[in-house]
């Protein structure tokens, strides 16, 4: 038999609609579609960086200069390219996972394969941001220093988008993914660490 949220496993609302978890009044559904009204704030944020750097990346090819680049440069650029593209898919792919499953009553389903999407999306964002700057640097440059600011720029990436959040994680790893606070309220600064 397989248990449920409410049969009392620590992992859903007990009898009384408070979730263990988070501290919050919600069942499986509300909790899904807040966590989804979330991601799409998330990801609106992310798609338009996204698009307007894949437009960058598009408009370079059509530029006087493109014929001038070394065969090096060239390939960086289809590599910058593609990854720009693989970027798009991912975080527009929940969108349509949304428009597909929408009345399927999936909503769980669709919340966490949108936020696994989502996450390969901004590891591919990582990928294909240090990639559109080697591919900058290498032509403004011309020197060795490119491959030291392109690295220091990476740091600084993955510090910002995965070693702090992962940190603040293994500070207070006894919350769940979607833990805003262990009680459920909020100071006026927002959720507490």
């Amino acid at each position: 038999m397989r248990r449920t949220p409410e049969d009392g496993d620590g992992s859903g609302p007990d009898p009384g609609g408070v979730n263990p978890r988070s501290g919050r009044r919600e069942t499986e559904e509300e909790r899904a579609d807040r966590q989804w009204s979330d991601l799409l704030q998330e990801l609106r944020v992310a798609q338009t960086g996204v698009q307007i750097l894949f437009g960058f990346l598009l408009a370079v090819v059509f530029q006087p200069r493109f014929a001038d680049l070394s065969t090096t440069d060239r390939n960086i650029y289809v590599v910058t390219v593609m990854l720009g593209s693989a970027t798009a898919a991912a975080l527009i792919g929940p969108v349509s996972y949304h428009r597909l499953l929408t009345g399927r009553r999936m909503k769980p389903q669709t919340v966490t394969w949108a936020a696994r999407l989502t996450k390969t999306g901004l590891g591919l964002l990582f990928c294909t941001m240090c990639s559109t700057l080697l591919l900058i640097l290498r032509v403004a440059l011309h020197n060795a220093a490119v491959l030291w600011l392109v690295g220091g720029m990476a740091l600084w990436f993955l510090a910002c988008w995965f070693v702090i959040p992962l940190r603040v994680i293994a500070r207070g790893g006894h919350r769940g993914p979607d833990d805003e606070n262990a009680q459920g309220t909020h100071d006026a600064d927002g959720p507490r660490p």
